[in-house]
């Protein structure tokens, strides 16, 4: 006989099929079912009349594992200092600080009712170390995003107009590496800087020894991945990240995607006005992308906002990292991974005081409150660039709470409200939104049919809180959470650490074109074609996501 668990009389917000009202949740093997007809005596009654019921919650952005992750650990043992996690029955002991260890991440991202993350950016010859990582990350379902905007061997179908052999490239990719989607990252730029060449600064600049340009290299790639109907559109990490002046480059690449589907990443690095010169000033220009944003249907973001404190920049974008290192003067490490893309790893701390970085939060808060439709922005930090995913119980107080909002922005330098519309922004969040953006939107986003939502069929990912008027409280520590039916915190302990599963996708691909990735290999790469595939005994919990 079927075991059931009865989660009884909580106030269920499920924006994906329009509830927000108290029902009770009935589980069963794992998944959301309806209600027995005939009378059942449930294995287990959780008591939740008073509380709210919310599916596990979807992160569409962080960095978790993988080569730069683990540089950043090495680099930084001074965050490791910062506090542990103590080992007890089952639990394991581990780091905190902004890169905690990877078990550690688990358990933090399940203590605030999380249960599912995508890793945003994975060079291809990193995969098989983060599907290792991945079996030392429990409880999470986990997914990666592996980079391409600065691959050899696309570049080179791109430049040759061989739209085919580009398809069946990202579809061996994909099945290889054990990928749930494609991550651009400075399209062309970070190549072009590493072969001492500088960055690129615009769409239709050149990408020397490849004949082709930024545009070409987002648009074919776009292309590609909704030729290959994969449920999570493009990932795109634009040019000129963090630079003043950049919405222009921001709105021109919004204006090319036209027609095409695409995930923009940490948008408020993107959204800055100003330029050389100290007669043009640096400013918020949310206004005028979200306008174009908005009327382009097929676009979804997150926003990566800045927090204020101390964190670790990482990313694929290898002249950011450069960029930092020299606007900072702390230490760096950059990372050249061959024919594939770069990386760089610096220190960062975000000061209230420090009126640029305070304009950067209200940057980000703007895009949270001017996109009118939830469903299209998702709440991210770009976990740990621009601040940990621990911050997000803050975040989604100063969301809900408007008061609580113009208290800390009256505390930044006055430049902050000058500069930025944020002050003119009285929304408040429901509940119900902050679902959308932390849950059902992610999920969407990501093409998850089974998180995201508490429908029949559903996987039975649930997150119980006791309402309190201090969201960061309410939202930091969960009452319950359960990973698929199983009872991972339990009165606000985390109690036990299951194996999560790895989302991957698999493509139909032309067997013809493996001949000529053979070749390219043997005669380009240093891995031998033989070793580079990761195998399905690597990969934990290996589950593959149709369409």
């Amino acid at each position: 006989m079927t075991a059931h668990l009865k989660i009884m009389g909580g106030h269920l917000v499920d924006p994906a099929n329009g509830v927000d009202e108290v029902r009770d949740l009935w589980v069963a093997d794992g998944r959301i079912v309806a209600p027995p007809e005939a009378p059942v005596r449930p294995e287990r009654i959780i008591d939740a009349r008073g509380d709210v019921v919310m599916p596990g919650g979807v992160d569409v952005h962080c960095h978790i594992a993988g080569p730069k992750i683990n540089a950043a650990r090495r680099m930084r043992p001074e965050e490791a200092r910062k506090g542990t996690v103590d080992r007890r029955d089952g639990l394991r002991s581990g780091t905190l600080g902004g890169v905690p260890s990877s078990f550690a991440t688990a358990y933090r991202y399940a203590g605030l009712g999380y249960t599912t993350a995508l890793d945003a950016a994975v060079p291809p010859l990193g995969a098989r170390q983060v599907h290792h990582e991945f079996g030392d990350t429990p409880i999470l379902d986990k997914a990666f995003l592996v980079l391409l905007g600065n691959n050899h061997y696309a570049l080179d179908r791109i430049r040759d107009g061989e739209w085919e052999r580009l398809r069946s490239f990202v579809a061996w990719l994909l099945g290889a590496t054990r990928a749930f989607g494609v991550k651009v990252v400075n399209p062309g730029g970070v190549e072009r800087w590493k072969e001492g060449r500088g960055n690129v600064a615009d769409l239709d600049d050149p990408v020397e020894g490849f004949s082709v340009t930024p545009r070409q290299i987002l648009m074919a790639i776009a292309r590609t991945v909704d030729d290959l109907r994969l449920p999570h559109p493009m990932h795109l990490h634009g040019l000129n990240l963090g630079l003043p002046g950049n919405w222009r480059t921001t709105l021109e690449t919004l204006k090319a995607l036209d027609g095409h589907r695409a995930h923009l990443a940490h948008i408020q690095f993107h959204s800055y006005g100003g330029g050389r010169g100290e007669d043009v000033a640096f400013d918020s220009k949310v206004g005028p992308l979200v306008d174009e944003f908005m009327r382009q249907k097929h676009l979804t973001a997150d926003v990566g906002q800045v927090m204020f404190g101390e964190t670790t920049a990482l990313t694929a974008d290898g002249p950011v990292g450069q960029y930092l290192a020299r606007l900072n003067g702390r230490k760096w490490y950059s990372h050249d991974v061959e024919r594939e893309t770069g990386c760089g790893v610096v220190p960062i701390t975000y000061e209230d005081k420090n009126w640029v970085h305070a304009l950067q939060w209200a940057i980000g808060l703007e895009w949270f409150l001017r996109v009118d439709d939830p469903w299209r922005i998702a709440l991210s930090t770009d976990h740990p660039n621009g601040g940990s995913f621990l911050a997000y119980p803050e975040l989604i107080a100063l969301l809900m709470d408007p008061g609580h909002r113009l208290d800390t922005l009256a505390k930044l330098p006055d430049k902050v409200r000058a500069r930025s519309g944020l002050a003119d922004l009285p929304r408040a969040y429901s509940l119900s939104e902050v679902a959308i953006i932390t849950r059902a939107g992610p999920a969407r986003m990501m093409g998850l049919k089974a998180k995201g939502h508490l429908g029949v069929g559903a996987d039975a990912d649930v997150t119980i809180y006791r309402p309190n008027a201090d969201k960061r409280l309410m939202f930091a520590l969960p009452r319950y959470v359960f990973q698929r039916g199983r009872p991972v915190v339990e009165e606000g302990e985390l109690r036990e650490a299951p194996e999560g599963r790895t989302l991957h996708v698999e493509r139909e691909r032309d067997p013809g074109e493996t001949e000529s990735i053979v070749a390219w290999f043997e005669a380009s790469a240093s891995t031998r074609f033989s070793n580079f595939a990761v195998g399905d005994e690597e990969v934990a919990g290996r589950t593959i996501v149709d369409e």
